[in-house]
């Protein structure tokens, strides 16, 4: 449910109002040099109200360490991260409770836990235990750049169907509406041989992780759905050298659910924020009838702006994991 992992394994805890979100990592080896300081410019790449087109809501999210490092270091033991939350606006959603927000999971929640679900800004549902998922991403990327030199990188190709960002965040702006994008992830420096198949092959692992990021629509790798236009001999990537090189990479560097040594490329379709400031016309489950409604509360225009980080740390705890199954991270030297 709220774990994912089999050597490197993550459990995700917290609610957006609630006191606090946070992260346990089990399986992290002892000795890996680990400060605040590490996990400072990836949590401010997440932040909303740094950027445009985010949500004013703004915590401080400096992670309070309450288990498994010592002395900056990692002990081996399980690792625990808190972040607090204390830029809550919870009456938001008190005043709104009677009408399920369209797109949010407020009436499956309701149905699925009687009504004893915490509401208040999406409760465990909300995107803002991304920032715990961040965290994690940090230790994984940290040792898979101290095991093989892997680096994992996420850029944001479109907003609303535009390369240019700030052209399609303009088109949000202007319809008064929200926006959703495409984000795309590269990672360089895997070797061959990642990957279990069937049911934990390479693919099936990363989509499994990154459709745990709200939002998340639809992912692809290498050439991806443009695939189903092409020819076999067009598609085909021929093996060039020893090393498993391709010339092309249409595969997008997985092969039969195993990484052939090829660059990792994949991409994610972000669906527009679901907190939209159009009014719309919706249920009210107290009348039974449907009504105009309008969120209300502090929300993202394009929470795609705030993906890349998130993004980089599912596929780093990922990859993380199935290197560790491969004995490829052992112990810190």
């Amino acid at each position: 449910m709220n774990s994912f992992g089999r050597f490197f394994r993550i459990n995700i805890f917290g609610e957006s109002h609630g006191e606090s979100v946070g992260i346990s990592i089990d399986g992290c080896p002892a000795g890996l040099s680990l400060k605040v300081d590490d996990f400072l410019a990836d949590i401010e790449r997440r932040k909303g109200g740094t950027q445009k087109g985010t949500t004013p809501r703004q915590e401080s999210d400096l992670p309070i360490f309450k288990s498994g490092i010592f002395n900056d270091t990692t002990t081996g033991a399980p690792i625990t991260i808190l972040f607090e939350n204390n830029n809550t606006r919870s009456g938001d959603y008190q005043k709104q409770r009677s009408v399920p927000r369209p797109g949010h999971a407020d009436f499956v929640a309701q149905k699925k836990f009687g009504g004893f679900e915490d509401y208040r800004g999406s409760g465990h549902f909300s995107g803002r235990l991304t920032v715990a998922l961040v965290a994690a991403g940090v230790i994984a990327k940290k040792l898979l750049a101290h095991a093989a030199s892997i680096n994992v990188a996420a850029t944001i190709l479109e907003i609303g169907g535009e390369k240019d960002i700030e052209a399609g965040l303009q088109k949000a702006i202007e319809a008064k509406d929200s926006i959703g994008g495409i984000v795309e992830c590269r990672v360089n420096g895997l070797p061959v041989g990642l990957g279990e198949p069937f049911f934990n092959s390479a693919e099936s692992l990363l989509s499994h992780a990154v459709f745990a990021i709200p939002a998340v629509r639809g992912v692809e790798f290498g050439t991806g759905f443009a695939a189903a236009k092409m020819f076999g001999v067009e598609h085909n990537d021929a093996i060039a050298d020893m090393s498993g090189k391709t010339i092309t990479n249409h595969a997008g560097g997985i092969v039969g659910g195993i990484t052939n040594g090829n660059e990792l490329v994949f991409r994610i379709a972000i669906k527009p924020t679901s907190s939209t400031p159009k009014t719309q016309h919706t249920l009210n489950w107290e009348t039974g009838e449907m009504e105009d409604f309008s969120v209300k509360g502090r929300h993202d225009l394009c929470i795609a702006l705030r993906v890349p980080v998130v993004l980089e740390a599912v596929t780093a705890f990922v990859l993380c994991d199935l290197m560790m199954a491969e004995q490829k991270i052992k112990r810190i030297l």
